[in-house]
């Protein structure tokens, strides 16, 4: 197959789009990664995309939906059930010229293959010298609470693969995010990471049409403020960012609170900056995950506001996070343990030093 998508490669493939000034488009978090594999993959014949179900199935979340009967198994893989075993393939194609994208039906069971992940292709640059100086690899698929799915298939993987060098990790929120976010990580020539939400795939969102444009890519490393405010900074990613804007008007509304939501977008390379910047002007901060409160995200955020921000700081940055424990099968007890709009909204309360 390698040898066929290799042939493939002196036949480019593109995709003619005229955008409409001022037109928007209405789509599924789910909908906008198909779309925007199926742009890679028709502008880029290396590309290919290899995992368990990807194929006949249409993925087991229906993400990969339609490709596999648009291209053919020689772009579409179905493999057996081992995640070190596809994703040892996908690393070795990348290395030797491809652009392979695996999906991991969960990032739980991405244990399973974090030694190819990490020790095969993230630290092979290093480790070599620099003459393995590429590995453009995408590995995605779902990550953090399911609804229901019990602690195997409900963990939050940014911190751990955050800390790892020679990875990026990305982890959007919308569709444009989604997809802007997908394409730029297709076409990079490092490994990236990128971690999806199960909960987010059926949400729709309308945006201005011209994210469907084919060349329509975002930078990797760089966050957006979603909603501008001067109280207090509330930073998250994934699915978060929707629960803190929920808070933030709720905050506006009951509190008369204008609290500044930052969408971090990428794990890392963390856009520190544009944390930085933010509490310059709002002097406090609520950083806002649904994985595990020691070593998360959170914990680096903190760690950021002693180097870089403690002179502007006007009370200690507040943590909301999941709970410290495996997520329970349970749906009321999973909803308890990942924060919800009160949880964030007593949390910029607590920072401000006001009443409940």
């Amino acid at each position: 197959m390698l040898r066929t998508i290799l042939k493939g490669a002196l036949r480019p493939a593109t995709r003619m789009f005229h955008a409409a000034s001022g037109q928007t488009v209405n789509m599924t978090v789910r909908e906008a990664i198909n779309s925007a594999m199926e742009d890679e993959i028709k502008r880029d014949p290396k590309v290919f995309l290899i995992g368990e179900e990807v194929a006949q199935f249409d993925g087991s979340y229906k993400v990969s939906r339609g490709l596999w009967k648009k291209f053919g198994d020689s772009r579409i893989w179905d493999t057996p059930i081992c995640e070190a075993g596809f994703a040892g393939i996908g690393v070795g194609a990348a290395m030797y010229g491809l652009r392979p994208m695996g999906e991991f039906m969960t990032w739980n069971f991405a244990m399973q293959a974090i030694d190819q992940i990490i020790n095969s292709c993230a630290k092979a640059c290093y480790m070599t010298a620099g003459d393995l100086n590429h590995c453009p690899i995408v590995f995605r698929g779902l990550n953090g609470p399911t609804a229901g799915a019990g602690a195997q298939h409900s963990q939050c993987f940014a911190a751990w693969y955050g800390s790892v060098p020679g990875l990026k990790v990305v982890s959007p929120w919308n569709c444009e995010d989604a997809r802007g976010l997908l394409k730029s990580a297709i076409r990079d020539n490092n490994p990236v990471v990128f971690l999806e939400s199960e909960l987010m795939y059926s949400v729709p969102f309308e945006f201005d049409r011209s994210i469907m444009d084919p060349e329509f890519t975002l930078p990797i490393g760089k966050a957006k403020i979603e909603r501008p405010g001067k109280d207090v900074t509330i930073v998250s990613y994934s699915k978060m960012v929707g629960v803190s804007l929920e808070a933030a008007k709720l905050l506006a509304d009951n509190h008369k609170i204008d609290a500044e939501v930052i969408n971090l977008r990428t794990i890392r390379p963390m856009d520190r900056k544009a944390i930085v910047d933010s509490v310059k002007k709002t002097n406090h901060i609520v950083s806002v995950e649904d994985g595990w409160p020691q070593s998360g995200i959170g914990s680096e955020i903190s760690a950021l506001m002693m180097e870089e921000a403690f002179d502007y700081l006007d009370s200690p940055h507040e943590r909301i996070t999941g709970a410290d424990v495996p997520m329970p099968y349970s749906l009321p007890f999973e909803k308890a343990a990942i924060p919800q709009p009160f949880n964030v909204v007593n949390g910029v309360l607590k920072v401000l030093n006001k009443k409940k």
